[in-house]
C-alpha cells in the first residue's frame, strides 16, 4: 500500500490533459507502440472526433523509483464547465491531482475551479506548465500566475510539453514523492466507493470502485450499502488498457468489479461496496448532481418508444449525470422530459443516442428550472414550458441564478460586459490577475446563458475569454409563457418560458424563422406569436398555388374566374382539415436566436 498513488489531472479545457496522460503511460511502458494512438484513453468515438474528454478515465500503470516498484492509478478528467461533475468524481478517488497550465493562455477559469475543487478534498497539488515548446508560450510570467494562485515555490512548477514528451520523467517523480500514499487497513472490514459504472452488453455492469478500506476477493458476496442488494464478485481485477483479472484488490487501489448485475438502476454512483458477511459502514459519497438544463427528446417514430427507454437506461448508467422522466406531448407523442449539465451536454447525449444506439431523436426547446409562488401559498417547480400554471393562480415566478467567472484579456473588457448586460447581467467585482487579464464576476440569470452565451463570448473575445458558473440561488422575476401557434393551434413543444422584457423580440424572431423553415403546403400558413390571448407577432407562409387556368386559352373572362373560384374553395377545405408538418429544423431554430 506504502507503493500505492492515486492522481487525477485537472484542466480547462485544451490544457493538453489527454496528451499528458498519453506521454505518462508510454514513458511507463504501460503500452507499446502499436497500442498507441493519440487521446488512447478516450474511447468514445465522439471524443476524439470532438478532442475534449468527456467521460473521467482510470487506467494503472508502474513506475521503478530508486529500486522500488510504485503503482500508479491514474484518471483522466474532463475540463469543460457542463462536466464539472465527472472531475468532482474523480477527485473523490485521489489523493493528488496534477494542475496543468497551459504556457501560451495562462490560468483560464475552470482552472481556479477546479483548483478549489481538489483543495477542497484535500489534494496534494503538482503544478505542471505545459505547451512550453510553443513559439508564443510565456513561461516565466504563467509560472509568477501560478505560485500567486497556490501560494508554491517556483522550483514547485514542473515545465513540460506533453506534446514533445519534456518534463515527463520530472512528474512521474513528483507523483512518487509528493503524492501521500492511500490511507487505510487491508484488515478492516470492506468498504469500496464507485465512482463509474459502464454497460457491457454480454457481461452486463462493470462497475469501477476504489478500496478505501479491507480487501475484496473473487467470488465472495459482497453488498450494496445504498440499495441493500447482494451479489457475487464473479470477476474483480486492476485497469490497465484492457482489463487484468485478479484474485483480490486490497486498501488504497482503484479496480473493477463484474457481478453479473443487468438492471441499471441497482448501481449507484457514490454507493459503497461492502462485505456482506462483515459489512463495514458506508463511506460519504459524492453529492447529488443538479441539472442545469431541461429539454424534451422524443422518439421521431411514436413506435420506437420503448427502445428509446431502453437506451437511456443504458445511457444513464455510464452517465449518471444523465437525469430524466416520462412526459407526453400533444405534438410529438410519447417521450421524456430529460435534465442536462449544460447545452453541450445536451449536444453529447443526443450524439450519442443517434451513433451507439441508432436512435433518431426529436429535442425540444432547452429551458431551466423555475419556481412559481401561486395565489394559495403553495410551490411548484416548472421544468416545462407545459407545467406553467394559469397567470391568475401564479403570484410571483422566481428564475436561477448563477455567479459567473470571466478571465479574459483587457482589450475585451467592454464588449464582454456590453453581452452580459444584454443577459440580464450585473458586474459584481472587477481585478486585473496581470497587466492585461483580467476577471470579471457577474450575477445573472441562468436561463440567458443556456443557449448560445458561450459562442458569443468566444466570438467576441476571439477565444480569449474563459467562463465558469455556479448556481447561487433562485430571485423573483417577470417571466411569461410563449406559446407558437400554427393556424391557430398551439405547439406546445415550441413554447417557451422567456422574460417580458424580451418576449416581444423573441417571439419576432421565432416566427421569422420559422417561415423559413416550414415548408410551403396547398394552402396559407399563419404563424403567431401569442402570450396568453394577446399575439405579439405574426409571418404568413403563402400557399403553393398550382395554375388551374392554364387550360383555359382564350374565351370569356368568366371561366377562368369560376376555375378560380373553385380553387379558392378547395383551398379554404384544405386549411380545415391539413395538418402542418413542423420539421426537426424548426424545434432547434430556437437555439439559434440572437
Amino acid at each position: 500500500m506504502e507503493n500505492i498513488r492515486n492522481f487525477c489531472i485537472i484542466a480547462h479545457i485544451d490544457h493538453g490533459k489527454s496528451t499528458l496522460a498519453d506521454r505518462l503511460l508510454e514513458f511507463t511502458g504501460t503500452l507499446n507502440e502499436r497500442q498507441m494512438e493519440a487521446q488512447v484513453l478516450d474511447n468514445m468515438d465522439l471524443e476524439k472526433e470532438k478532442g475534449i474528454t468527456i467521460k473521467a478515465h482510470a487506467i494503472q500503470m508502474k513506475y521503478k523509483l530508486d529500486g522500488q516498484e510504485y503503482v500508479l492509478n491514474l484518471i483522466d478528467t474532463p475540463g469543460h464547465v457542463d462536466f464539472s461533475y465527472e472531475v468532482s468524481r474523480a477527485i473523490a478517488a485521489c489523493e493528488g491531482a496534477l494542475l496543468i497550465v497551459d504556457a501560451s493562455q495562462g490560468i483560464e477559469a475552470q482552472t481556479i475551479s477546479n483548483l478549489y475543487l481538489a483543495l477542497e478534498h484535500d489534494l496534494e497539488i503538482i503544478p505542471v506548465l505545459n505547451k512550453i515548446d510553443l513559439p508564443h508560450a510565456m513561461p516565466e510570467e504563467v509560472t509568477d500566475e501560478i505560485v500567486e494562485m497556490i501560494g508554491c515555490q517556483r522550483e514547485d512548477v514542473i515545465r513540460a510539453s506533453a506534446k514533445e514528451g519534456k518534463g515527463i520523467e520530472e512528474i512521474l517523480h513528483a507523483i512518487v514523492k509528493r503524492v501521500r500514499a492511500p490511507k487505510g487497513d487491508p484488515k478492516a472490514p470492506l468498504q469500496a466507493m464507485i465512482f463509474d459504472s459502464v454497460f457491457n452488453s454480454f457481461r452486463g455492469i462493470e462497475i469501477y470502485f476504489r478500496v478505501f478500506n479491507g480487501t475484496m476477493k473473487k467470488g465472495e458476496k459482497i453488498k450494496f450499502v445504498g440499495t441493500g442488494q447482494e451479489y457475487n464478485a464473479d470477476e474483480i481485477g486492476v485497469l490497465k488498457l484492457g482489463k487484468q483479472p485478479l484474485n483480490e484488490i486490497s486498501a488504497g487501489n482503484v479496480g473493477y468489479l463484474i457481478s453479473g448485475i443487468k438492471v441499471a438502476k441497482e448501481v449507484h454512483v457514490g454507493d459503497t461496496i461492502t462485505s456482506a458477511l462483515n459489512p463495514g459502514e458506508s463511506l460519504q459519497g459524492y453529492e447529488q448532481v443538479k441539472p442545469m438544463v431541461f429539454a424534451g427528446i422524443y422518439p421521431v417514430e411514436t413506435s420506437e418508444f420503448e427502445e428509446l427507454r431502453a437506451s437511456m437506461e443504458k445511457l444513464q448508467l455510464n452517465d449518471a449525470s444523465l437525469v430524466w422522466e416520462l412526459e407526453t406531448s400533444a405534438a410529438l407523442g410519447f417521450g421524456f422530459r430529460c435534465g442536462f449539465l449544460g447545452m453541450l451536454h445536451m449536444e453529447i447525449i443526443q450524439e450519442r443516442l443517434e451513433r451507439e444506439f441508432n436512435m433518431t431523436v426529436i429535442t425540444t426547446v432547452p429551458s431551466v428550472q423555475f419556481k412559481a409562488h401561486l395565489t394559495d401559498g403553495s410551490e411548484i417547480d416548472i421544468n416545462a414550458p407545459s407545467e406553467m400554471p394559469d397567470p391568475t393562480r401564479i403570484k410571483f415566478i422566481e428564475e436561477p441564478y448563477i455567479k459567473a467567472q470571466i478571465i479574459t484579456k483587457s482589450e475585451y473588457i467592454g464588449p464582454i460586459i456590453g453581452l452580459c448586460m444584454d443577459k440580464r447581467g450585473i458586474i459584481k467585482n472587477q481585478h486585473y490577475l496581470t497587466t492585461d487579464r483580467v476577471e470579471m464576476s457577474f450575477e445573472m440569470p441562468l436561463s440567458e446563458i443556456v443557449f448560445d452565451f458561450f459562442d458569443k463570448l468566444k466570438s467576441i473575445s476571439r477565444g480569449y475569454a474563459s467562463l465558469d458558473y455556479h448556481l447561487i440561488g433562485f430571485q423573483e422575476s417577470d417571466m411569461v409563457k410563449l406559446d407558437i401557434m400554427l393556424n391557430g393551434e398551439k405547439v406546445d413543444a415550441l413554447s417557451a418560458i422567456v422574460h417580458r422584457a424580451k418576449s416581444q423580440d423573441w417571439g419576432r424572431k421565432l416566427c421569422e424563422k420559422l417561415k423559413e423553415l416550414i415548408p410551403r403546403q396547398m394552402f396559407e400558413i399563419a404563424i403567431q406569436a401569442a402570450i396568453g390571448q394577446k399575439i405579439v407577432s405574426r409571418e404568413n407562409i403563402s400557399a403553393i398555388k398550382k395554375n388551374v387556368i392554364a387550360k383555359c386559352y382564350g374565351g370569356d373572362i368568366s371561366r377562368k374566374r369560376k376555375l378560380l373560384e373553385k380553387q379558392k374553395k378547395g383551398k379554404k377545405r384544405m386549411r380545415q382539415i391539413g395538418t402542418v408538418e413542423v420539421p426537426q429544423e424548426a424545434f432547434m431554430a430556437i437555439l439559434k436566436i440572437d
